[in-house]
């Protein structure tokens, strides 16, 4: 039953990647036909070019960095809200998501002026930045719920045997939160990697990403350019989620041992 599930939820995954595939390598495929009419290679070149390559390390760069920096945020911002309990941790929990409540493009409009004024804007360094704006409330949320199920009695533990506060960190906190640092950091990575707006806004079209490159050739109505940047969009998002996926369970057991139940 579980393999049989597991193979829906692959072609499910890979289904929609299908008419891509076609049209990235189509010249030409007009209704009602079911498949291309002629071939062309040109999507292949589009995507090994090296705009392309620029455009992908940029975003590979980008989201990495997002995903490491909300996490070393949203670490400390979690165990406020899920170890403490004090009053007004409901308006701290409130302020963490008010800019994802917040229309993201409401929040930018009043930042951009800063950026600008503070040389941010048309950097790389302000769009990871901006990125940040967005995905930290996640993070924090995510790494929040894990360390209300975390046992801080091991962190005191090791304190009395003798370990610092770095290497208490690195040693008991960080593997017991394992499963959820690798879901905060591939949940941002994604958020990261498909932002088109904040990017635009703040890089000012001179930090190319993927996403902005897409959505250029989108507006130059050449589907087969689309499709076969399409592709180079979600095809890598796709492969970290089943590793993740793959990794999570084959350690999850062990990573979760030292959590509270």
């Amino acid at each position: 039953m579980r393999r049989l599930l597991a193979i829906f939820v692959v072609i499910g995954i890979l289904a929609p990647l299908v008419p891509l595939v076609l049209w990235s390598g189509a010249q030409t495929w007009a209704y009602p036909d079911l498949l291309p009419t002629d071939g062309t290679t040109r999507g292949l070149s589009l995507v090994v070019s090296s705009e392309s390559w620029r455009a992908l390390a940029t975003s590979t760069a980008v989201a990495t960095a997002v995903a490491v920096l909300s996490c070393a945020i949203g670490l400390p911002a979690g165990r406020v809200v899920g170890v403490h309990r004090f009053r007004g941790r409901r308006l701290v929990q409130f302020m963490l998501l008010a800019p994802v409540i917040v229309p993201g493009l409401a929040v930018i409009l009043g930042l951009q002026v800063f950026f600008i004024r503070w040389g941010l804007s048309e950097t790389i360094v302000g769009v990871v930045l901006v990125q940040l704006v967005l995905t930290v409330p996640y993070a924090a949320t995510v790494l929040g719920g894990a360390f209300e199920a975390f046992d801080v009695d091991l962190e005191r533990q090791a304190r009395v045997l003798g370990a610092g506060p770095i290497r208490t960190t690195a040693l008991i906190t960080i593997p017991a939160l394992g499963p959820a640092l690798a879901a905060s950091m591939l949940l941002t990575f994604l958020i990261s990697w498909s932002e088109y707006i904040l990017t635009l806004l703040i890089g000012g079209g001179q930090v190319q990403t993927l996403p902005l490159l897409l959505f250029a050739t989108i507006g130059s109505a050449d589907t087969t350019a689309a499709a076969a940047l399409g592709l180079l969009i979600v095809i890598p998002p796709v492969l970290l989620v089943l590793a993740a996926s793959r990794l999570l369970r084959s350690r999850g057991g062990m990573l979760t041992g030292m959590a509270r139940s």
